[in-house]
């Protein structure tokens, strides 16, 4: 999961895989299309994403398509839980202390 977490870690790779997912399997042309930055860069957050899991890669012709592997975000998702039922039953204990606070 720490792959994961790292790949998560750069902003151009979050928005590859929010490209992936609104969008659906795409070249890497078309990715490109989207980034003011060298192909080879480009290649290089795809290969992270890839090593992480995140994208799956296929050959077609010439080409190289690629598209979300969404399952290791739901291992992310599972471990993150616990941790926002913790937050949101602290701020609703805020809400309630503020509640009871006087107007003024």
């Amino acid at each position: 999961m720490s792959d994961v977490f790292a790949a998560l870690a750069n902003p151009s790779r979050r928005e590859l895989l929010r490209l992936l997912r609104e969008r659906g399997e795409q070249p890497v042309q078309r990715l490109a299309d989207h980034f003011d930055m060298r192909r080879p860069r480009l290649s290089e957050h795809l290969k992270v994403l890839k090593d992480a899991g995140l994208v799956v890669e296929q050959p077609v012709g010439r080409q190289r398509l690629y598209s979300l592997r969404p399952e290791p975000l739901r291992e992310v998702a599972d471990w993150l839980t616990p941790y926002e039922r913790f937050w949101r039953g602290r701020l609703a204990d805020l809400r309630d202390v503020l509640d009871e606070m006087p107007d003024d």
